[in-house]
């Protein structure tokens, strides 16, 4: 306990990284809840699969900032981790490439269909997938810097 409170008193880095990355998790939620609630597009399933995986993280990793507690990388990625894969399979349903039969989505509801598209090819699984690749390289890179500093 006394090296991880000496290693973020020597170097704020990783501490820096983590807030950044409850930042950018508080933004991803919020701007999902803008979209559902305020603009009232419709959730599909994995939509909510994705949500499941990022709306923990806006209430674990401020946990961990005060105190400092590094150890939150190991219980942060697995959703992260989770949320890409499902990010990344949203994608793949979006540009037609999972067949239909391989989706999981509900009648009404379809996981192919996208309603914001943001210059031709930025919708709602795209935005997505890169907020989950960044939560991962965030994290990635506090574990990484808080090693070296140890």
């Amino acid at each position: 306990m006394n090296n991880t409170k000496t290693a973020v008193a020597e170097n704020n880095q990783p501490w820096n990284l983590l807030f950044i990355t409850w930042i950018l998790a508080t933004s991803g939620t919020l701007i999902s809840l803008f979209f559902s609630e305020i603009v009232q597009l419709p959730v599909c399933v994995l939509c909510w699969y994705q949500r499941i995986a990022l709306y923990p993280l806006v209430i674990l990793l401020p946990l961990a900032l005060f105190p400092f507690d590094v150890s939150i990388i190991r219980y942060a990625s697995p959703l992260v981790i989770f949320g890409w894969f499902v990010a990344l399979f949203h994608v793949l349903v979006v540009a037609e490439i999972i067949p239909e039969a391989a989706q999981p989505c509900v009648q009404g509801i379809p996981c192919s269909e996208t309603h914001f598209n943001l210059l031709g090819f930025i919708n709602i699984p795209v935005m997505s997938l890169i907020t989950f690749s960044l939560l991962g390289v965030l994290l990635f890179l506090a574990k990484k810097s808080f090693t070296e500093n140890t």
